[in-house]
C-alpha cells in the first residue's frame, strides 16, 4: 500500500501541501491514520510538479524513506507549482526496483500512482499484458504492479482515452482479471486530476483562495474534507469534483 495525493492551485511552494501539514504526506510515511493495509510507507517516495508555462512535469525520486532525504526539505521550499503529485510508498513485494518502482510514474504531461495490490501478481494479469505491444512490455519503468498498471494506464490515453475513462476502464480490467485488487488509482496532467476509490480511502477538500486536493487521507483536521465512496470515479478541477459509479465487472 501506499499513501499520495495530488494538487491543482495557487503557485505555492510544495512543501505547503507535502510536508508542513500536521498530518502530510511526511508524516504519513510512519504514522498514516486511515491506511487499511500495512502501517509503514518506508519504500520509496517521490514528488513530481509543474512549472509555469511548462506542460511536461519535473520528478523528484528516491527509494529510501521520505523523512532520510535532507534535500527535500530545501526543494520543499524553494520550489514553486501550481500542480502536483506525491506519494510515499509501502511495497507490496520487496524487489530490485530502487526508486524506478516509487511513484508518481510519468511520461508525457502525466502524473501517476498507485494505492493498493493486485491479487495474484504477476500471473494473474498476463491476459492483460497480452493486450499490450511488446514495445510497451520492455518499457515497463519498473517490475511492480504500480508500474505496470500505468503500463495500462498510459496505454488506453495514447489511444486517446480521456483520463478518468483511461482509469476506470484499467480498473474494471484488472479486477475482472485479479478479483480482490485494491485499485486506488491517481493521475494528473496538470490541469486536471482524475482518481479511483476502490479497496481503499480517497478524500478531496477546496483550498481557501481556489484549488483542490485530492488525497487518500486527509492532511488535516479541517471538517471540509469530502471522502469519496468506494467504487467510484473522481474527476476533479480546481473548481469542481464529479464522482461516477464504477460497476463490479460481471463474472
Amino acid at each position: 500500500m501506499c499513501r499520495h495525493l495530488a494538487y491543482l492551485g495557487p503557485e505555492i511552494p510544495f512543501g505547503r501541501i507535502v510536508l508542513t501539514p500536521p498530518h502530510s504526506l511526511y508524516r504519513q510515511s510512519w504514522a498514516p491514520r486511515r491506511q487499511r493495509h500495512g502501517t509503514v510507507n518506508a519504500d520509496g517516495f517521490g514528488v513530481g510538479w509543474y512549472a509555469p508555462g511548462d506542460p511536461v512535469p519535473a520528478r523528484y525520486r528516491r527509494a529510501g524513506p521520505i523523512w532520510a532525504d535532507e534535500q527535500l526539505l530545501d526543494l520543499g521550499r524553494v520550489v514553486r507549482t501550481g500542480a502536483l503529485l506525491a506519494a510515499v510508498r509501502d511495497a507490496t513485494v520487496a524487489g530490485p526496483d530502487a526508486e524506478a518502482a516509487a511513484a508518481p510514474f510519468t511520461a508525457g504531461r502525466y502524473l501517476f500512482s498507485h494505492n493498493g495490490a493486485v491479487t495474484g501478481w504477476p500471473g494473474a494479469l498476463a491476459p492483460l499484458a497480452a493486450e499490450l505491444p511488446p514495445e510497451e512490455l520492455l518499457g515497463l519503468q519498473a517490475r511492480c504492479d504500480a508500474a505496470f498498471l500505468w503500463a495500462l494506464v498510459h496505454h488506453r490515453l495514447a489511444r486517446g482515452d480521456e483520463p478518468g475513462e483511461a482509469l476506470a476502464d484499467t480498473v474494471r480490467a484488472v479486477a475482472a482479471a485479479a478479483p480482490g485488487s485494491r485499485l486506488n488509482l491517481l493521475l494528473t496532467d496538470g490541469t486536471t486530476i482524475a482518481a479511483t476509490a476502490w479497496g481503499d480511502t480517497l478524500f478531496h477538500l477546496a483550498v481557501p483562495g481556489g484549488g483542490r486536493v485530492v488525497a487518500a487521507e486527509p492532511h488535516d483536521d479541517s471538517p471540509h474534507w469530502t471522502e469519496v465512496p468506494d467504487r467510484t470515479l473522481l474527476r476533479a478541477t480546481r473548481t469542481e469534483v464529479l464522482h461516477t459509479p464504477l460497476k463490479e465487472p460481471a463474472t
